[in-house]
């Protein structure tokens, strides 16, 4: 005879849920931080070169990504600053900060390209070195950091998106972190000891009998 037992077999539980969050955060926490350093590396390093022309011949030039444009590198503070905001707000206020975010990313895109052919910069260090307002650059030629800041800003744009699609299954801050919401539970009051006179007087006062058992 079979031996049949009451007690049922344990299910796996479905893991779909819970696993889209995890790896959607790891995703997007990885891409945000990433896009954010990226970006702000890339903004430090030599986007144009060129040449003015002076007095005693050709003078060379060259401008970092922060002095063709401080875009890129303010709008991936930005993003950084609204990824860490995310875990702090709920609801309407978490979908508020990953558009922030997304939008961070996307602006930093656009900029970067922008300056990737963008001569003002170089222009303006050629009229100061020749002393000739009207001057230009000469010979002027572009590096690839504007691309590898534009890549910075798609991941930042990339982590925006995911947590606008996925930023509801995200954990918060606890909520002793918060203010507002239900009143907390008060601590219970200590047993009045019925040996201390005064505790024997506010029993008289509210017309208990102290010696009662």
């Amino acid at each position: 005879m079979e031996c049949v037992t009451a007690v049922p077999s344990p299910r796996p539980e479905p893991a779909g849920p819970s696993r889209t969050g995890r790896t959607s955060l790891a995703a997007a926490l990885l891409s945000g931080a990433l896009g954010a350093a990226v970006t702000l590396l890339a903004t430090r390093q030599e986007w144009s070169e060129g040449t003015a022309t002076v007095a005693g011949g050709a003078f060379p030039l060259t401008a970092q990504g922060s002095d063709v444009t401080g875009v890129p590198a303010a709008l991936a503070v930005v993003g950084l600053a609204a990824l860490v905001a995310v875990f702090a707000v709920r609801r309407a206020g978490r979908l508020a900060v990953s558009a922030v975010l997304a939008l961070s990313g996307a602006g930093t895109v656009a900029a970067a390209l922008l300056g990737a052919s963008d001569s003002t910069a170089l222009d303006e260090m050629a009229a100061q070195a020749s002393g000739d307002a009207s001057a230009t650059v000469g010979a002027l030629s572009h590096t690839a950091w504007p691309y590898v800041a534009a890549v910075g800003g798609l991941l930042l744009l990339v982590a925006g998106l995911l947590a606008l699609r996925y930023g509801r299954l995200w954990p918060a801050m606890s909520g002793r972190y918060e203010r507002g919401g239900a009143p907390r539970p008060r601590r219970a009051a200590a047993p009045a000891d019925p040996d201390r006179p005064e505790e024997l007087w506010k029993a008289l006062d509210r017309g208990e009998d102290p010696t009662g058992a």
